[in-house]
């Protein structure tokens, strides 16, 4: 396991100056001075199990979930949300927010994120963010300027059946987008092109550049796998999730909406057991597809925080828990 930086070491690389923070209108990097801690990382690493157990350990803690899909109401096995004596014991922000057939953007996500962390502080408790969705997690402790949305571009583009020849219009219009996004992930890049054309300016050059990694006042660590324990973890939550009751979910919000909002639709799992209910494959197919794309996505992840230096890392063997001892060391601080 890393050593983590010794406080106090550590609060001189944590940046407060308001006149350095990329402004979205929301910026958190600019108030008080003790660093909040982060816990993010891949899918099925156990940044959840560390959070709560953290919160027990130090008084008055307060999780905010940086999950792009945990906002959806009735979306709470597959989205792996903390259980409600979790959520009863220890104050979480950022779940359950809007119904599953409602479009939230990263902008809205970014903006509710950003009034939670401000509300926690001004009560003097402390923030924790904990999550694995990079984009999120960016525009909230970065203070991304979020492009506005285009919705008769997007529904234009979205009429392309053909995902790599939309990436092949992106890397001509915009290189440094496309040169970021793999050719097949469709929602990145309908995005891209729907900014780039719409406004008339690349996607690529909003906000400080998802290349630059600016001093912050989040401190940032993550739980790291080798790839086989990680995959095991995946395989084996979700095993459990189906016996809980994952599908009978799905089924059940089919029932209540009709249809998912389209970022809803994206979630994994969910995406493959719709495809299952209209018709396309079966449910032993759209749980093994559903296993396979939720093992790359946990590569996906790894590779984008890997990017990032600001991330501590530190080796798990067996238990996410065996970091504990060191966090809680590090970080048994409270608000002045």
């Amino acid at each position: 396991m890393s050593a983590l930086p010794s406080r106090e070491v550590g609060r001189g690389n944590f940046h407060t100056s308001e006149e350095d923070s990329h402004t979205c209108g929301c910026c958190v990097n600019s108030v008080p001075d003790y660093p909040i801690l982060s816990i993010v990382g891949t899918t099925a690493s156990g940044k959840s199990s560390i959070a709560m157990a953290l919160a027990r350990e130090i008084p008055n803690i307060e999780i905010v979930s940086i999950d792009s899909m945990q906002v959806y109401m009735g979306m709470d096995i597959g989205t792996a949300k903390p259980p409600l004596e979790d959520q009863r014991e220890v104050p979480h922000h950022m779940i359950d927010l809007v119904e599953p057939n409602i479009e939230f953007s990263l902008s809205e996500f970014q903006r509710e994120a950003v009034s939670a962390i401000k509300d926690i502080e001004e009560r003097k408790a402390i923030p924790l963010l904990v999550g694995g969705t990079g984009l999120h997690l960016r525009a909230v402790i970065d203070n991304f300027e979020i492009p506005k949305q285009y919705p008769a571009v997007e529904r234009e583009l979205d009429s392309e059946v053909d995902t790599v020849k939309l990436h092949k219009l992106l890397t001509k219009v915009d290189p440094v987008a496309a040169s970021r996004m793999e050719n097949t992930n469709r929602r990145r890049i309908l995005r891209a092109l729907e900014v780039t054309l719409g406004s008339g300016k690349p996607f690529s050059s909003y906000g400080p550049g998802m290349q630059k990694y600016a001093p912050t006042r989040f401190h940032m660590v993550a739980p790291r796998w080798e790839k086989e324990k990680i995959n095991q973890r995946i395989e084996k939550r979700l095993n459990t999730q189906m016996e809980i009751g994952f599908f009978e979910e799905v089924c059940r919000l089919t029932e209540s909406y009709g249809t998912l909002s389209r970022t809803a639709g994206q979630a994994l799992g969910y995406r493959q057991f719709l495809d299952h209910l209209n018709g396309n494959i079966s449910l032993s197919e759209a749980t093994d597809i559903a296993k396979r794309k939720t093992k790359k996505f946990a590569r996906r992840q790894e590779r984008w925080f890997r990017r990032d230096p600001r991330i501590q890392w530190f080796d798990i063997d067996r238990n996410p828990l065996e970091v504990l001892p060191s966090l809680v060391e590090e970080w048994r601080y409270a608000p002045n």
